[in-house]
This record gives structure tokens, sequence and C-alpha cells, in this order.
């Protein structure tokens, strides 16, 4: 008897492990059925899968309803400490992402923007202002002397297209050298019949005019560029005249259409008041030679003349600067080339990564240069005589971080300051001993990779144009007019 009724508690167990299993199974169809031809294949295998868990759970309480009441209470609890630990760790975790939050949508069915996290705002539109301004990852570019002479700041303008700018009937002229829209401008520039005029205060009149002066000049407190033993042959300037705002600007400076430099940037007395002497020795390196775009070359380049790069130029201005007792660094490496194809628009990413590697390994480096050339119309060459040779003009080079509408938060520089008056003051002491070697010193929006020292600046040497000889003449007075500085003249 006891044997039969064994025999018939396992008859219907398996019946309803049976039917369970049908019921299942025609519950998968319905499903199946209600979802149509619209469903793909992640869904209808989620449906499957969620199905057949629900059929097998159904067989399990039906067949020990105990053990699924035990479980079902262990669940509960399980999931009210998931609830609060993991289950608020993760809300909190996932509420601080962009993603989700943009995903996260209201009860009208509207995105909700309310809580768009801060950074990755910041992200976006940084990618957007990239996206919209891909001409200022460019330092230089044809806009700073493709036009005219105002536009380019430059003291001599060629466009014979035959390589004979710079002819004694223009170099240095009243016609050309100082014209209003050019460094050291008032007509008078480089005319050595009116150094010492009303402008020149504080310089004695011949000072140095005929290059006798065998001792340091006396350089009163209204004199703004440095004292040298070299012939004062340029452009002074008075201290009242660099404080009034307008008249620096004109003089001094090509702004671009990206940026702003306003009175409360652009402060002269500031600027002069900084001082740039070197504190440490030459024991350890002082000045970093680079350049972001190494492949920038020059008019006569080629397989006979492969000095003719801005390289090449890098090269002599550590030689001049080593002679005159400079600890130098001049770093080749290639940080416009990727996978041998030209990348401007991340040279300068590249060039922070080797630069900053650099710092670390010599903390000792007070000078940064970054050395280019300029690109301009192929019709312009720009030369003026300088040193009874023909020079390239340079130009230094400012990133402010700001466009019009205000600072770029994501670009901070806190030598911003520092680097305009580092350029300000090379700027003065070239317009009075080498009149003709600078352009205006030009300001764009980005910051340039300068502000990793207070010395820093980008200097652009000539353009396309130039012989590598004429940007090479350029090296010598570059190395006078950085040394006065650094020496605190």
């Amino acid at each position: 008897m006891k044997e039969k009724g064994g025999r018939i508690n396992w008859l219907i167990r398996h019946m309803m492990l049976i039917t369970g299993l049908v019921l299942a199974v025609l519950l998968l169809i319905r499903g199946a059925a209600g979802t149509g031809r619209a469903f793909d294949r992640e869904r209808l295998t989620a449906l499957i899968n969620g199905q057949a868990d629900a059929g097998l759970e159904w067989i399990w309480r039906m067949n020990y309803p105990a053990a699924g009441r035990a479980e079902e209470n262990e669940t509960k609890m399980v999931k009210a400490e998931e609830e609060s630990i993991s289950g608020l760790i993760c809300r909190f975790i996932f509420g601080q992402s962009p993603l989700y939050r943009y995903l996260g949508r209201e009860e009208g069915g509207e995105i909700n923007y309310k809580e768009e996290d801060p950074a990755f705002a910041g992200y976006l539109e940084s990618g957007k202002f990239y996206e919209e301004h891909q001409y200022l990852m460019y330092d230089g570019g044809e806009e700073t002397g493709a036009g005219t002479m105002e536009q380019a700041g430059t003291t001599v303008l060629a466009a014979n297209g035959d390589g004979a700018a710079g002819s004694s009937g223009n170099t240095g002229s009243g016609g050309n050298a100082g014209d209003s829209g050019n460094t050291g401008s008032g007509g008078n520039t480089g005319d050595s019949g009116n150094t010492g005029n009303g402008e020149n205060a504080g310089v004695a009149e011949n000072a140095g005019i005929n290059g006798n002066a065998a001792a340091l000049p006396k350089k009163d407190d209204n004199m703004t560029c440095a004292a040298s033993v070299l012939p004062l042959i340029g452009k002074t300037y008075r201290k009242e005249q660099l404080a009034d705002y307008d008249y620096m600007m004109k003089h001094f400076y090509s702004v671009h259409t990206s940026t702003t430099a306003g009175r409360d940037l652009m402060k002269a007395d500031e600027f002069l008041a900084k001082d740039f002497t070197l504190e440490g020795s030459n024991d350890k390196p002082q000045i970093l030679i680079y350049h972001t775009h190494s492949q920038e070359e020059f008019s006569d380049y080629g397989p006979d003349n492969k000095e003719a790069t801005v390289i090449g130029i890098g090269n002599y201005l550590t030689e001049l600067l080593t002679a005159k007792g400079y600890h130098v660094i001049h770093d080749k490496s290639v940080y416009d080339l990727q996978n041998g194809k030209l990348d401007r628009n991340k040279a300068y990413t590249y060039a922070l990564d080797g630069v900053t590697r650099i710092l670390q390994e010599n903390p000792s480096i007070e000078v940064i240069l970054d050395l280019h050339r300029d690109g301009v119309n192929e019709s312009l060459h720009m030369v003026n005589e300088v040193n009874g040779k023909p020079t390239a003009p340079i130009m230094f080079f400012n990133g402010v971080s700001q466009t019009p509408e205000g600072p770029i938060e994501y670009l901070p520089n806190p030598y911003r300051s520092d680097n305009l008056a580092f350029s300000f003051q090379m700027q003065l002491d070239a317009a009075a001993y080498f009149p003709g070697l600078t352009r205006k010193i030009y300001i764009k929006g980005l910051r340039y990779n300068l502000h990793l020292r207070p010395r820093s600046v980008l200097i652009e040497v000539g353009a396309q144009t130039n012989t590598y000889q004429e940007a090479r003449n350029a090296m010598e007075p570059l190395a006078e007019v950085l040394n006065m500085v650094l020496q605190g003249n």
C-alpha cells in the first residue's frame, strides 16, 4: 500500500512538472506572438530568458512552497540591503555621469538638462570652440604678413618677386622705414638724424651715433630701453608716451580678431617694471630653444641646403647664446609630423608633452623660446638691412588665452603678463639698437604653451619667402636683444 502511494505521489509530481513546462512554453509562445515582427533579436532573446525564468520559478514554487516562501523572504532582505547600500552607491555614481543625466527624461518626455555637468559642458564648449576656430591653432599664418605694411608691421616691404627686397633704395629710407603702421613709427625709425630728438629724452643727443661709445651709457629713470655699449641708432620712447594705451597699441602691437587686448591687460608701466634678470649660474641649463613646427622651411631649402629650416636657425642661435655664457638646450624634436604626415593642429599638444618632460628633467631652465617662421603671400618678401646685412624681420608672438567674449578658462596662463612684458622689453631694445629687426608684436587668442615659464616667447623669423641666410642674419641681433633683457640692463 505504501509502495502504491509512493508511486502515485511520484506520478502526481511529474505530471505537475510536465504541466508546468507546457504552461511555460505556452506563455513563451504567447509572449513572442504579442511582440510582432518589430522586435529585434536582442529583445526577443531577453523575452525568452524572462519567460523561461518565470516558468521555472513557478514550477519550483509549486513543488516546494516552503522553500519558495523562504527564498522570497531572503530576496526581500537582500533587496532591502542592496537598496540601502549598493543601490544608493550605484545611483550616486550613475547620477554623476553626464550621459546618464542627458538621457534622463522628465514626465513630459523632454530631455532634462537641469543637472548638466559643468566639467562636461566645458569640454563640449572647448570642442566647439576649436571646431569653429581651427585657424587659431596656427601661430602665424598669412594673416600676419600678407596684407599691407600696417597689417604686417614691417619696416620694409618688397614684392618684386625676384629676391631683390631690401635694396639700398628702400632699406631704412624715410619713405618706407617708420611707416605709421610699423614698429617705431613716426617716420623716424632708423633715421640717425632724428635719434636724440624730443622723443628720445634721457639719451645723449649723439650717443652711439658714430659707434665710439666706449663705456655703458648712463641710464636715467626715463629711459625705456636697455643701456648698452652698442650704438643707439634707432628710436627710443619716453615712459609718458608708452603710458598712453592708444599710442602703445598703435606703435607696438597687432591684435588678431580672435581676441582683445584691453587697457586692463596692456600696461606699459607694469611691463617695464618687471625684472627678467637670470638668477642662476650657467652650470645648469638656463635656456630652452625648441620648435613646435619643426618642418617649416625657407625659400632655398633643398637637398643641397637641408639646413634651411627653423631648426637650422635654432642651431645658430644656440651657438650665439652659448658664446655669451648661457647654458642652452636645443630641442630638435619633431612635433608636427605624425606617421609621416604633417599635422600642425595637434603640434602644440605634442610639444607641450615634450617640453614639459624637458622641464621636469631640467627645472633650472628659466627661458623658453619657440622658434618659427611665418607664412605669407608668395609675393611678399620681408627683408631689412640690420648690422649691414639683409635680414629677415622677426616678430614676437603672444597668446593671451582669451576671446572677445572673455577668458578661455580651460587655457589658464599664470604668466600671461610676464610673457607680454618679456616680449615688450625686447621689442623696445630692438627698436633702439637694431631698427628694422622687428615687426609689430602679434597677439592672438590661444595660449601656445607660453604658460610654462614667465620668460616664454614665440618668435616668428621671417617667412617662407625669406632665404636661410636672411633668417640666420636675424639671430645675431636677436641674441643681443635677449642678452640685454636677461642681464637686466
